[in-house]
């Protein structure tokens, strides 16, 4: 059924910042999410909804039920059935405006693949949960004269910052080096609170809409941070922050775009889980993996990956893109030892 757009984004359109001007414009940009975790999964919905025209939402996860109280796209539906996170939104996302296009694409973003991954995209939302990811952007950001939308959360505090390149310092004018191991919270050390998600993805949704309608003057210029619980807010200008010095922006560095695609490994935030990357494509397929184990071992798949259950605490997860995650360890080597007894590396 289609719906008249005048009816469907009225009262948006009445909105001075938005008008049916503004609502055109919104209607061909397009942008993609990377992360459907919380704050990708709530800034998706408020971007679907409020028309955008094009959208491809980029995770390399699937739903457990752990991710249900912050993350509001899923359901136990999807927990149960271990569905990846970029099907499980865009399923939801199509019942919620069917006029648009959205694009879901199961993919670990990595130098190796974000170039194509973000082809012809306007602009560009941070949804993850790790600064690698934030620094392989910046890369790309600056490299393609592409905006992006940083966002963050911990705990019960948020930020969020927009970086347009040539007009703005770039991610690495303000953090020149990612932080040390350890010396920051993450979601594992602190966890997270539901409001503070939907604080940050609102504001970084809102400066989407902004960059798209053509208002970039009407962006933030600062570093915004907020916390849900003690209701505080820090404002840290940062127009007149570019580093002269910056090795991205100034220097024309690209440590993380120009890294050699080798195996790597990742910890997943919030769960004892390691993904390890291969450089090379397994030799055969998910059926073909599943049927090598399911005489051995507990196993289940659905279309887009295959989990087996190697001990009462040990699961291994491989997906098409010959990605494997193993959930029950923190510790790299061990991670690797069990992918050895599967795969040749």
């Amino acid at each position: 059924m289609k719906f008249d757009p005048t009816l469907r984004y009225a009262k948006q359109i009445k909105a001075y910042s938005i008008g049916s001007t503004g609502q055109d414009k919104l209607a061909t940009a397009s942008c993609a999410v990377i992360g459907m975790g919380a704050l990708g999964s709530a800034i998706a919905d408020l971007l679907v909804r409020a028309g955008i025209g094009y959208l491809r939402i980029i995770d390399r996860d699937f739903v457990e039920i752990s991710n249900l109280h912050r993350q509001s796209l899923y359901n136990e539906q999807d927990a149960e059935q271990f569905m990846p996170k970029a099907i499980a939104a865009a399923h939801a996302l199509r019942r919620v405006n069917s006029s648009i296009t959205i694009d879901p694409i199961i993919a670990d973003v990595h130098a190796g693949n974000i170039e194509q991954l973000l082809d012809g995209i306007d602009f560009i939302v941070d949804g993850s949960d790790n600064f690698t990811i934030r620094y392989l952007i910046n890369d790309y950001s600056v490299s393609y004269n592409k905006p992006w939308v940083y966002g963050a959360v911990v705990g019960t505090s948020g930020s969020t910052a927009t970086f347009i390149p040539q007009h703005t310092p770039c991610f690495r004018c303000l953090f020149p080096e990612p932080p040390e191991l350890g010396a920051v919270d993450t979601c594992d050390t602190a966890g997270v609170l539901g409001p503070i998600v939907h604080m940050i993805a609102s504001i970084q949704a809102a400066e989407i809409m902004k960059l798209a309608t053509g208002q970039q003057k009407q962006c933030n210029s600062a570093l915004l941070q907020l916390d849900c619980w003690s209701l505080q807010q820090l404002s840290l200008d940062i127009s007149h922050a570019k580093n002269e010095q910056c090795p991205c922006c100034s220097q024309g560095s690209r440590d993380w775009l120009n890294e050699a695609s080798l195996i790597h490994s990742t910890s997943i935030c919030g769960r004892q889980t390691i993904q390890l990357t291969l450089a090379e494509p397994l030799p055969y397929t998910l059926d073909e993996f599943a049927a090598l184990y399911e005489k051995t071992y507990e196993t289940k798949r659905n279309r887009y990956l295959v989990k087996i259950k190697y001990s009462d605490q040990i699961n291994l997860i491989l997906f098409p893109d010959h990605r494997i995650m193993i959930q029950g360890t923190e510790d790299v080597e061990f991670a690797v030892n069990i992918l050895k007894k599967f795969v040749e590396i």
